[in-house]
Protein backbone atom coordinates (compact mmCIF):
# COMPACT_ATOMS: atom_id res chain seq x y z
CA UNK A 1 0.00 0.00 0.00
CA UNK A 2 1.07 3.30 -0.57
CA UNK A 3 2.76 6.30 1.61
CA UNK A 4 1.64 9.30 0.53
CA UNK A 5 4.38 12.50 1.49
CA UNK A 6 3.12 15.89 0.77
CA UNK A 7 6.01 18.28 0.38
CA UNK A 8 5.75 22.51 1.04
CA UNK A 9 8.30 24.79 -0.51
CA UNK A 10 10.28 25.13 2.85
CA UNK A 11 10.05 21.28 2.90
CA UNK A 12 12.60 20.94 -0.08
CA UNK A 13 14.98 22.94 1.38
CA UNK A 14 15.31 20.97 4.12
CA UNK A 15 15.64 17.40 2.51
CA UNK A 16 18.89 15.91 3.99
CA UNK A 17 20.67 12.59 3.79
CA UNK A 18 21.62 10.52 6.93
CA UNK A 19 23.01 7.44 8.08
CA UNK A 20 22.26 4.99 11.57
CA UNK A 21 23.97 2.25 13.21
CA UNK A 22 20.92 1.74 14.97
CA UNK A 23 18.73 1.49 11.72
CA UNK A 24 21.21 -0.89 10.45
CA UNK A 25 20.90 -3.24 13.58
CA UNK A 26 17.10 -3.32 14.25
CA UNK A 27 17.27 -4.39 10.22
CA UNK A 28 19.84 -7.27 10.66
CA UNK A 29 17.82 -8.62 13.28
CA UNK A 30 14.93 -8.55 10.96
CA UNK A 31 16.93 -10.14 8.22
CA UNK A 32 17.92 -13.56 11.05
CA UNK A 33 13.82 -13.77 11.04
CA UNK A 34 13.27 -13.41 7.15
CA UNK A 35 15.09 -16.00 4.83
CA UNK A 36 13.55 -13.93 1.94
CA UNK A 37 15.75 -11.21 2.60
CA UNK A 38 19.01 -13.20 3.28
CA UNK A 39 20.23 -12.85 -0.38
CA UNK A 40 23.11 -10.64 -0.75
CA UNK A 41 23.84 -11.56 3.19
CA UNK A 42 24.28 -15.05 3.73
CA UNK A 43 28.09 -14.49 3.72
CA UNK A 44 27.67 -12.16 6.75
CA UNK A 45 24.80 -15.14 7.95
CA UNK A 46 27.44 -17.40 8.07
CA UNK A 47 29.73 -15.14 9.96
CA UNK A 48 27.52 -14.08 12.43
CA UNK A 49 25.87 -17.31 12.46
CA UNK A 50 27.34 -18.41 16.33
CA UNK A 51 27.05 -15.09 17.62
CA UNK A 52 23.37 -14.44 17.19
CA UNK A 53 22.42 -18.37 18.08
CA UNK A 54 23.40 -17.03 21.72
CA UNK A 55 20.72 -14.05 21.51
CA UNK A 56 17.14 -14.45 22.03
CA UNK A 57 15.74 -12.10 19.91
CA UNK A 58 11.75 -13.42 20.12
CA UNK A 59 10.77 -10.08 22.46
CA UNK A 60 12.07 -7.71 19.11
CA UNK A 61 10.78 -10.06 16.56
CA UNK A 62 7.21 -9.77 17.64
CA UNK A 63 7.28 -6.37 17.57
CA UNK A 64 7.88 -6.86 13.69
CA UNK A 65 4.70 -8.21 12.21
CA UNK A 66 4.71 -8.72 8.20
CA UNK A 67 3.30 -6.38 6.63
CA UNK A 68 2.16 -4.55 9.82
CA UNK A 69 3.48 -1.50 11.73
CA UNK A 70 6.72 -1.62 13.42
CA UNK A 71 7.89 0.55 16.68
CA UNK A 72 9.07 3.71 15.48
CA UNK A 73 10.40 4.35 18.44
CA UNK A 74 12.64 1.24 18.33
CA UNK A 75 14.57 2.67 15.47
CA UNK A 76 14.24 6.53 15.00
CA UNK A 77 15.56 8.63 12.49
CA UNK A 78 18.77 9.44 13.43
CA UNK A 79 19.35 12.82 15.24
CA UNK A 80 22.51 14.21 12.72
CA UNK A 81 23.83 12.89 9.39
CA UNK A 82 26.87 10.65 11.59
CA UNK A 83 24.69 9.99 14.62
CA UNK A 84 26.86 7.05 16.78
CA UNK A 85 24.92 3.88 18.08
CA UNK A 86 25.46 5.19 21.59
CA UNK A 87 23.68 8.15 20.88
CA UNK A 88 20.77 6.70 19.06
CA UNK A 89 20.71 4.15 21.72
CA UNK A 90 20.11 6.78 24.73
CA UNK A 91 17.25 8.05 22.81
CA UNK A 92 15.58 4.98 22.73
CA UNK A 93 15.67 4.76 26.30
CA UNK A 94 14.58 8.16 27.05
CA UNK A 95 11.53 7.40 25.31
CA UNK A 96 8.23 8.18 26.96
CA UNK A 97 6.93 4.90 28.44
CA UNK A 98 3.47 6.29 27.18
CA UNK A 99 4.79 7.03 23.48
CA UNK A 100 6.35 3.25 23.48
CA UNK A 101 3.08 1.87 24.81
CA UNK A 102 1.07 3.12 22.27
CA UNK A 103 3.67 2.01 19.58
CA UNK A 104 4.30 -1.31 20.89
CA UNK A 105 0.45 -2.33 20.89
CA UNK A 106 -0.21 -1.11 17.31
CA UNK A 107 2.43 -3.79 16.51
CA UNK A 108 1.51 -6.26 18.36
CA UNK A 109 -2.47 -5.93 17.65
CA UNK A 110 -1.13 -6.65 13.69
CA UNK A 111 0.70 -9.93 15.24
CA UNK A 112 -1.62 -12.88 15.52
CA UNK A 113 -2.44 -13.41 18.99
CA UNK A 114 0.35 -10.63 19.70
CA UNK A 115 -2.37 -8.20 22.22
CA UNK A 116 -3.74 -11.25 24.33
CA UNK A 117 -0.46 -13.28 24.89
CA UNK A 118 1.17 -13.17 28.14
CA UNK A 119 4.51 -11.47 26.66
CA UNK A 120 2.87 -8.77 24.41
CA UNK A 121 0.49 -8.02 28.32
CA UNK A 122 4.25 -8.04 29.83
CA UNK A 123 5.21 -5.54 27.56
CA UNK A 124 2.46 -3.12 27.70
CA UNK A 125 1.71 -3.65 31.42
CA UNK A 126 5.41 -1.80 32.21
CA UNK A 127 6.67 -0.36 29.32
CA UNK A 128 8.82 1.60 30.69
CA UNK A 129 10.79 -1.99 31.81
CA UNK A 130 10.05 -3.24 27.95
CA UNK A 131 11.99 -0.42 26.60
CA UNK A 132 14.97 -0.83 28.81
CA UNK A 133 15.05 -4.43 27.77
CA UNK A 134 14.32 -3.56 24.12
CA UNK A 135 17.23 -1.23 23.98
CA UNK A 136 19.38 -3.65 26.46
CA UNK A 137 18.72 -6.63 23.31
CA UNK A 138 19.28 -3.85 20.26
CA UNK A 139 23.00 -2.98 21.90
CA UNK A 140 23.96 -6.75 22.33
CA UNK A 141 22.19 -7.25 18.73
CA UNK A 142 25.06 -4.25 17.70
CA UNK A 143 27.84 -5.31 19.75
CA UNK A 144 27.97 -9.47 18.22
CA UNK A 145 26.41 -9.17 14.54
CA UNK A 146 26.73 -5.21 13.45
CA UNK A 147 29.99 -3.32 15.20
CA UNK A 148 32.51 -5.74 14.02
CA UNK A 149 31.66 -5.08 9.92
CA UNK A 150 30.54 -1.59 10.64
CA UNK A 151 33.68 0.35 9.00
CA UNK A 152 32.79 -1.98 5.53
CA UNK A 153 29.20 -1.16 6.20
CA UNK A 154 29.48 2.85 7.13
CA UNK A 155 31.92 3.28 4.02
CA UNK A 156 28.94 1.37 1.76
CA UNK A 157 26.75 3.86 2.70
CA UNK A 158 28.69 6.75 2.95
CA UNK A 159 29.95 6.29 -0.62
CA UNK A 160 25.94 6.09 -1.67
CA UNK A 161 25.60 9.43 0.48
CA UNK A 162 28.53 10.94 -1.70
CA UNK A 163 27.18 9.64 -5.04
CA UNK A 164 23.61 10.57 -4.74
CA UNK A 165 24.34 14.13 -3.63
CA UNK A 166 25.89 14.41 -6.48
CA UNK A 167 22.81 13.29 -8.53
CA UNK A 168 21.03 15.65 -6.32
CA UNK A 169 22.91 18.90 -7.80
CA UNK A 170 23.28 17.17 -11.04
CA UNK A 171 19.52 16.20 -11.77
CA UNK A 172 17.29 17.68 -9.54
CA UNK A 173 15.34 16.27 -6.63
CA UNK A 174 12.50 14.61 -8.59
CA UNK A 175 14.80 12.39 -10.89
CA UNK A 176 16.88 11.47 -7.70
CA UNK A 177 14.30 10.21 -6.27
CA UNK A 178 13.45 7.81 -9.30
CA UNK A 179 17.00 6.87 -9.19
CA UNK A 180 16.77 5.37 -5.58
CA UNK A 181 14.10 3.16 -6.20
CA UNK A 182 11.13 2.61 -8.47
CA UNK A 183 8.90 2.56 -5.58
CA UNK A 184 9.52 6.05 -4.87
CA UNK A 185 7.36 8.38 -7.66
CA UNK A 186 6.87 12.35 -7.28
CA UNK A 187 3.83 14.29 -8.65
CA UNK A 188 3.35 17.25 -7.97
CA UNK A 189 3.91 18.24 -4.81
CA UNK A 190 3.74 14.79 -3.77
CA UNK A 191 6.01 11.79 -2.84
CA UNK A 192 4.65 8.19 -3.00
CA UNK A 193 6.32 5.33 -1.56
CA UNK A 194 4.41 2.23 -2.81
CA UNK A 195 4.93 -1.55 -1.31
CA UNK A 196 5.19 -0.06 2.13
CA UNK A 197 3.10 -1.13 4.99
CA UNK A 198 -0.12 0.35 5.49
CA UNK A 199 -1.90 2.67 3.54
CA UNK A 200 -0.81 6.54 5.14
CA UNK A 201 -0.79 10.50 4.39
CA UNK A 202 1.68 12.61 6.47
CA UNK A 203 1.90 16.27 5.42
CA UNK A 204 5.43 17.38 6.03
CA UNK A 205 4.54 20.97 7.10
CA UNK A 206 8.04 22.24 6.84
CA UNK A 207 10.10 19.27 8.41
CA UNK A 208 11.35 18.46 5.86
CA UNK A 209 12.80 14.67 4.43
CA UNK A 210 15.59 12.47 5.45
CA UNK A 211 17.02 9.88 3.18
CA UNK A 212 18.64 6.99 4.57
CA UNK A 213 20.14 4.34 2.37
CA UNK A 214 20.74 0.87 4.50
CA UNK A 215 22.21 -2.40 3.70
CA UNK A 216 19.80 -4.88 5.21
CA UNK A 217 16.86 -3.17 4.10
CA UNK A 218 17.06 -4.82 0.95
CA UNK A 219 15.10 -5.04 -1.42
CA UNK A 220 12.23 -3.03 0.55
CA UNK A 221 11.86 0.71 0.69
CA UNK A 222 10.30 1.72 3.93
CA UNK A 223 8.59 5.34 3.91
CA UNK A 224 7.50 6.92 6.89
CA UNK A 225 7.63 7.49 10.54
CA UNK A 226 4.84 9.25 12.61
CA UNK A 227 4.43 12.03 14.24
CA UNK A 228 6.47 13.22 16.84
CA UNK A 229 9.56 11.18 14.85
CA UNK A 230 10.29 12.87 11.56
CA UNK A 231 9.59 11.74 8.46
CA UNK A 232 12.08 9.84 6.41
CA UNK A 233 12.67 7.40 3.57
CA UNK A 234 14.73 4.21 3.97
CA UNK A 235 15.81 2.99 0.30
CA UNK A 236 18.49 -0.07 -0.57
CA UNK A 237 22.31 1.25 -0.70
CA UNK A 238 24.07 0.82 -3.75
CA UNK A 239 26.81 -1.62 -4.12
CA UNK A 240 25.41 -4.21 -1.48
CA UNK A 241 26.16 -6.73 -4.58
CA UNK A 242 30.01 -6.95 -4.03
CA UNK A 243 29.57 -5.70 -0.03
CA UNK A 244 30.92 -9.09 1.67
CA UNK A 245 32.97 -10.55 -1.38
CA UNK A 246 36.67 -11.15 -0.21
CA UNK A 247 39.11 -9.47 -2.41
CA UNK A 248 40.43 -12.45 -4.25
CA UNK A 249 36.68 -13.27 -5.70
CA UNK A 250 36.77 -9.48 -7.38
CA UNK A 251 40.35 -9.13 -8.32
CA UNK A 252 41.69 -11.03 -11.81
CA UNK A 253 45.13 -12.60 -11.94
CA UNK A 254 46.13 -10.75 -15.13
CA UNK A 255 45.66 -7.44 -13.21
CA UNK A 256 47.50 -8.60 -10.25
CA UNK A 257 50.20 -9.15 -12.31
CA UNK A 258 50.10 -5.72 -13.69
CA UNK A 259 49.79 -4.12 -10.51
CA UNK A 260 50.93 -6.30 -7.65
CA UNK A 261 48.32 -8.04 -5.86
CA UNK A 262 48.33 -5.57 -3.06
CA UNK A 263 47.42 -2.47 -5.02
CA UNK A 264 45.03 -4.56 -7.96
CA UNK A 265 42.95 -6.17 -4.63
CA UNK A 266 42.90 -2.55 -3.27
CA UNK A 267 41.91 -1.04 -6.88
CA UNK A 268 38.90 -3.99 -7.33
CA UNK A 269 38.06 -3.38 -4.12
CA UNK A 270 36.72 0.34 -4.56
CA UNK A 271 33.64 -0.75 -6.70
CA UNK A 272 32.39 2.19 -4.51
CA UNK A 273 34.23 5.24 -2.70
CA UNK A 274 35.96 4.37 0.25
CA UNK A 275 38.29 5.41 3.10
CA UNK A 276 41.39 3.98 3.85
CA UNK A 277 39.62 2.34 7.19
CA UNK A 278 37.07 0.46 5.65
CA UNK A 279 39.12 -0.67 2.52
CA UNK A 280 41.81 -2.20 5.43
CA UNK A 281 39.41 -3.94 7.41
CA UNK A 282 37.41 -5.11 4.45
CA UNK A 283 41.02 -6.89 2.55
CA UNK A 284 42.07 -7.68 5.87
CA UNK A 285 45.59 -5.22 5.62
CA UNK A 286 47.64 -3.01 7.79
CA UNK A 287 46.09 0.50 7.40
CA UNK A 288 49.33 1.97 6.61
CA UNK A 289 49.70 -0.87 3.37
CA UNK A 290 46.34 0.53 2.37
CA UNK A 291 47.46 3.84 2.40
CA UNK A 292 50.59 3.32 0.83
CA UNK A 293 48.58 1.30 -2.07
CA UNK A 294 46.30 4.45 -2.58
CA UNK A 295 49.28 7.00 -2.64
CA UNK A 296 50.90 4.98 -5.74
CA UNK A 297 47.66 4.13 -7.48
CA UNK A 298 46.24 8.16 -7.12
CA UNK A 299 49.33 9.26 -8.32
CA UNK A 300 48.94 6.45 -11.30
CA UNK A 301 45.86 8.30 -12.39
CA UNK A 302 43.83 5.21 -11.53
CA UNK A 303 41.84 7.23 -8.68
CA UNK A 304 40.73 10.53 -7.29
CA UNK A 305 40.13 11.67 -3.60
CA UNK A 306 37.83 13.79 -1.88
CA UNK A 307 36.76 14.59 1.84
CA UNK A 308 33.31 13.64 3.45
CA UNK A 309 32.60 14.08 6.73
CA UNK A 310 35.65 12.74 9.19
CA UNK A 311 37.58 10.93 6.16
CA UNK A 312 38.77 10.99 2.94
CA UNK A 313 36.81 8.67 -0.05
CA UNK A 314 38.75 7.26 -2.59
CA UNK A 315 37.23 6.24 -5.61
CA UNK A 316 38.19 5.37 -9.39
CA UNK A 317 39.01 7.34 -12.33
CA UNK A 318 37.40 6.69 -15.83
CA UNK A 319 41.04 4.92 -16.28
CA UNK A 320 41.06 2.65 -13.31
CA UNK A 321 37.59 2.01 -14.05
CA UNK A 322 38.83 0.45 -17.50
CA UNK A 323 41.24 -1.20 -16.04
CA UNK A 324 38.74 -3.06 -13.24
CA UNK A 325 36.34 -3.64 -15.99
CA UNK A 326 38.65 -4.88 -18.81
CA UNK A 327 40.74 -7.48 -17.30
CA UNK A 328 39.98 -10.91 -18.15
Amino acid sequence: MPFHLHFGESDLLRCRFALSPLWETQEAVRTLARPGRHGYHLPWLRRVGEAAAGLDLTPLWRLMPEGGHNPDFLCPPPIGPLATFGEEIAAVRAVDPAVARQDMALALADMPGGLGSPAGRRMLDDPARTVQELADLLEQAWRLMVEPHWPRLRALLEADIAYHSRRLAEAGFERLLGELSPQLRWTGSTLTVTGTRGNHTRVLGGEGLILMPSVFVWPDVVGGYEPPWLPAVIYPARGIGGLWAKAADRTPDALARLLGRGRADVLCALGEPAGTTALAHRLSLAPSSVSEHLSVLRAAGLLTSRRYGHQVLYERTPLGIALTAGAP
